[in-house]
């Protein structure tokens, strides 16, 4: 892909879930822009694999954090502050899902996704919005998906947590919009990460997941960091409330 620059040069970002996946692609995108980046994770050797794989030096800082609770989105935040003095950017990646029925989900089950997928992006952007507030400024992003408007088998639960968090990124559109705060979401297909190799792996099933995509492929990663990154940039500055669908067209038949 040429490369493409967002002026996010000095800027600080935290990227939750960014470990692996869509998270450090997008840390490490960010990392090539010039940024400064904090990325959390639930387990340390896999932050750990992660930094070194950055390579980025005093400009990365990793914190085992479980975005679902509240003192450890406190703590992420306070290191990030106290290691670059300000929070710019923040890119609510973090999501999880178990293959259940909404009928046949049992309320620990359904909590466990619902707390992983929307509380955890309430809880960050909360405390984001109270730093940028002062600031009277700041970017934050959130990742969804098709699964927020296209109901799925077994995707239910987490199709219902997503599109709450589409509401989610309005409502704070509004409320945020006066202190110079834009508050958007990207919403992907199938992406090929691990999180969705199940699916991806099985050749009969890609097959059929791929007819519903005009554009005839699932996305890469790289298809939703740079759509994210645009709206953590200058450029996106007039834009606020949206979700960006980032997929294949699949939305569009």
């Amino acid at each position: 892909m040429k490369t493409l620059s967002y002026g996010l040069d000095d800027k600080v970002a935290v990227v939750t879930g960014g470990s692996r996946g869509i998270g450090l692609d997008m840390a490490k995108t960010l990392l090539a822009q010039g940024a400064k980046v904090a990325i959390c994770g639930r387990k340390q050797e896999g932050l750990d694999a992660a930094v070194a794989e950055m390579d980025g030096g005093d400009r990365v800082l990793a914190v085992a954090a479980h975005v679902a609770k509240a003192e450890d989105v406190d703590r992420l935040f306070a290191q990030t502050v106290e290691r670059f003095g300000r929070i710019d950017v923040l890119l609510n990646n973090v999501g999880m899902n178990l293959i259940t029925s909404v009928v046949d989900a049992e309320p620990a089950l359904f909590s466990k996704i619902v707390e992983s997928n929307l509380t955890g992006t309430w809880l960050c952007s909360r405390k984001a919005a109270r730093l940028m507030r002062e600031q009277k400024a700041g970017k934050i992003v959130s990742i969804t998906s098709i699964a927020a408007r296209r109901a799925a088998p077994f995707m239910g639960v987490y199709g219902i947590a997503k599109a709450a968090i589409e509401m989610m990124t309005k409502t704070l559109a509004q409320e945020l919009a006066p202190f110079n705060i834009q508050v958007n979401a990207v919403a992907p297909c199938m992406v090929r990460t691990g999180f969705s190799k199940p699916f991806w792996s099985n050749e009969e099933m890609l097959k059929e997941i791929v007819k519903a995509i005009p554009m005839g492929r699932i996305a890469e990663t790289a298809d939703v960091v740079h759509p994210a990154l645009f709206l953590s940039s200058d450029g996106a500055g007039f834009i606020t409330g949206q979700t960006l669908m980032v997929d294949g067209g699949a939305s569009a038949v």
